[in-house]
């Protein structure tokens, strides 16, 4: 395997980013968050703590990782799908965690859609609680940020 280079995300990333959630099945792509302005005001906020793996020049895994000054959240992670179960997505999610923990940032938190089998067995399978205990709301402040699904 060639070398993987596991590094913050640039906001320079986002073109070979949004490349990759594009050929991700399933994967929920937000019209203003995930814009290259949206994308851009987060890397921004979260300079450290988003991550890419990159291989040949070429992106195959992202993280978008920031925090509100207590607890971290992972949104958007994903693994290009050749470069699957090969470590990875374990290697860029402790290296977010690091930086998280650089920041002072003592807890993690992620969101996966309850039909993402492949996303929540490698959460679980890595040491990630599944909280049973908990409501998740969302509430809608732009309507004009739609989720469309690849």
């Amino acid at each position: 395997m060639e070398e993987v280079k596991i590094r913050p995300m640039a906001e320079e990333d986002y073109p070979g980013v949004y490349a990759l959630w594009k050929t991700i099945k399933g994967f929920g792509i937000r019209s203003v968050d995930d814009s290259r302005e949206g994308v851009a005001r987060f890397v921004r906020r979260n300079p450290s703590t988003s991550i890419v793996a990159e291989k040949d020049g070429e992106v195959i895994g992202s993280i978008l990782c920031g925090h509100d000054g207590r607890r971290g959240c992972f949104y958007h992670v994903c693994v290009r799908e050749d470069c699957r179960k090969r470590g990875i997505g374990k290697a860029m999610a402790v290296a977010a965690m690091k930086a998280l923990q650089e920041e002072h940032i003592n807890q993690a938190c992620l969101i996966a859609f309850k039909k993402n089998e492949i996303g929540n067995s490698f959460w679980k399978s890595v040491g990630w609680t599944f909280r049973e205990d908990l409501n998740y709301y969302d509430l809608a402040l732009n309507d004009e940020n739609i989720t469309t699904f690849q």
